[in-house]
């Protein structure tokens, strides 16, 4: 890990998920800086409804959630809610179920790179505002001047993130190379407390998806690439994700009819 002086200012870049205020790490500024444990450790999570995966992730994220592509970069991300700012996974008590996966990006938290466009690297960032980082830790940063071992372990988890994420977009760029990618879009039906339909359908979202057709219609050439670049499993893990939006869906329903006589 590189010290940066107290005086010193890299110019980061990048805007992050969950991250207030990414500070890069040195002991000169953080000495006195850990984490503690609290109550509600994954209350972070709970106004994000979908939350990005890489592609080793796919199989295990893909089942307990839909994992689908979105955006111009067709960023792979795990469906945890159908609406803006409401997670259907995490518990009142700001935990997460044990039962569901917990993508790297969420556990990697409050750790984070971010660029350094001057130097041109990496560098590790902590959240300076997460709850659990402290001023009064159970767990420090740095020990007489050195990063501890809970801070290289950090550093260690974070570098694999980076060379997962970016295996994810060679993945993304080799299958949409192939023409694979399809837009879909996926609508529910709304239910009154009988189970009985309740007005029209809403749309949840538009979203992009590897297309079965088009991956059966490939040339053995073309399919052979996939196999030997080790795309077909993350490939298969994806489309059968999709059956998880119903998962998803009933979720929903059971928070609204949970919410209803409250507002009856």
């Amino acid at each position: 890990m590189e010290n940066n002086q107290a005086s010193q200012q890299p110019a980061l870049t990048g805007n992050v998920m969950f991250y207030k205020n990414p500070q890069p790490l040195s002991p000169e500024q953080h000495a006195g800086l850990g984490v503690k444990k609290i109550d509600q450790p994954f209350g972070f999570l709970r106004e994000a409804h979908a939350v990005p995966v890489t592609v080793t992730e796919f199989g295990m994220a893909g089942t307990a959630y839909p994992v689908i592509f979105v955006g111009e970069e067709l960023t792979p991300v795990a469906v945890m809610g159908i609406r803006q700012s409401e997670n259907l996974f995490v518990q009142a008590d700001g935990k997460v179920d044990q039962d569901f996966y917990i993508p790297a990006f969420i556990r990697r938290y409050p750790f984070v790179f971010a660029n350094d466009q001057d130097a041109d690297r990496l560098l590790l960032c902590v959240d300076r505002d997460a709850p659990m980082v402290s001023n009064q830790p159970e767990i420090p940063f740095f020990q007489d001047g050195q990063a501890t071992d809970f801070t290289n372990n950090a550093i260690e988890f974070c570098k694999e993130y980076e060379r997962q994420r970016r295996s994810t977009v060679e993945f993304i760029n080799l299958v949409k190379s192939l023409g694979l990618f399809e837009q879909k879009s996926v609508s529910f039906q709304p239910r009154n407390p009988d189970g009985q339909p309740s007005g029209e359908q809403q749309k949840i979202a538009d979203y992009f998806a590897i297309d079965e057709n088009k991956l059966n219609d490939l040339s053995e050439e073309q399919f052979k690439q996939l196999r030997d670049n080790g795309a077909l499993g993350a490939i298969y893990a994806h489309m059968i994700s999709l059956l998880n939006w119903q998962r998803v869906i009933q979720r929903a329903v059971m928070v609204q009819q949970e919410q209803q006589p409250a507002t009856a």
